[in-house]
């Protein structure tokens, strides 16, 4: 089984510029993440854009379909900013059908070495394996399926949306 995976920005990115205290993107930890949990699935790595989510647009959104629905393989991970992931989910899972899709992030940039993104990028490569087809949200433990996702910006974490 092959999975593609797709960087598109958001925290889990992030590098951290000492000289003018500012968070900044240089390129995608993916790789070396990959690396470091000594995974073993296969999975290509392409970097679609490397943006903070609240800075996304449409367009790029559209973007994110466009590669989704070119790429080969069935099974997808979104590394995603974590402020506007329900938004891209949303617009996936009304545009892109046959392919299971888990769109993750981090809270904390993995240049810090205490990020949630390893563990988050662990689950979401379990997650894509045996979900059916679908969008869904893997964060820090959870899986979701995009409808009943939620960031609480109160507690920065994700939560399940009730059944009404």
């Amino acid at each position: 089984m092959e999975v593609r995976i797709l960087a598109t920005g958001g925290t889990f990115d992030k590098e951290y510029d000492e000289l003018r205290g500012q968070l900044f993107f240089k390129e995608s930890h993916l790789t070396e993440i990959l690396k470091l949990g000594r995974c073993r699935l296969e999975a290509e790595v392409e970097t679609v854009m490397l943006i903070d989510s609240l800075e996304m647009t449409e367009q790029d959104r559209r973007v994110i379909v466009e590669h989704c629905l070119s790429v080969p393989e069935e099974r997808i991970i979104i590394t995603h900013g974590t402020d506007t992931m329900v938004e891209t989910a949303r617009l996936l899972a009304t545009e892109v059908h046959g392919k299971t899709i888990v769109l993750t992030g981090a809270m904390i940039p993995f240049a810090f070495g205490s990020s949630d993104g390893l563990f988050n990028i662990g689950g979401a490569m379990t997650a894509v394996q045996i979900l059916p087809n679908g969008v869904y949200i893997v964060m820090n433990g959870q899986v979701f399926p995009w409808y009943r996702a939620r960031k609480n910006r109160a507690t920065g974490i994700f939560e399940r949306i009730p059944e009404a």
